[in-house]
């Protein structure tokens, strides 16, 4: 058995709602990428990026295993291994926690994140976005 970290129980419709929640993420997380000047810091954009990251795995872990993760946002990668067994390819291991790594700096610290940094994110985070959409629909 994996073990999850705390957990809070979830529906379907639940599920459903944090999957148009992760996608409301990608869009804003696109357009701060699209319109960002070369010279602005890349933390508000990255930090859409993790917690966008974040919708997707809630989403996938509400629908397939009825829960989502509580507090520790590293943790979700093994609620993700328990709610997806192999479905889970070690790519999309790799991206999520690239992100989530990353989650404390960029919301809490004072490291400035540079614009090349935040395409970065996006782009691991695309990739974790076709993967879950892809997904989701099984």
């Amino acid at each position: 058995m994996v073990r999850t970290g705390p957990t809070t129980k979830k529906d379907e419709a639940f599920a459903r709602a944090r999957l148009l929640i992760a996608r409301s993420y990608l869009k804003d997380a696109r357009n701060s990428n699209a319109v960002a000047d070369p010279d602005d810091i890349g933390n508000p954009s990255m930090s859409t990026i993790i917690n966008c990251a974040i919708a997707y795995s809630d989403a996938l872990t509400a629908k397939f295993r009825g829960e989502i993760n509580q507090g520790n946002h590293q943790a979700v990668i093994s609620l993700l291994k328990a709610a997806l067994g192999n479905q889970l390819p070690a790519k999309q291991v790799t991206n999520l926690r690239a992100l989530l790594e990353q989650k404390d700096e960029v919301q809490y610290g004072a490291r400035l994140k540079t614009r090349m940094e935040a395409e970065r994110a996006l782009e691991r985070l695309e990739e974790f976005a076709a993967w879950a959409e892809q997904t989701f629909t099984l």
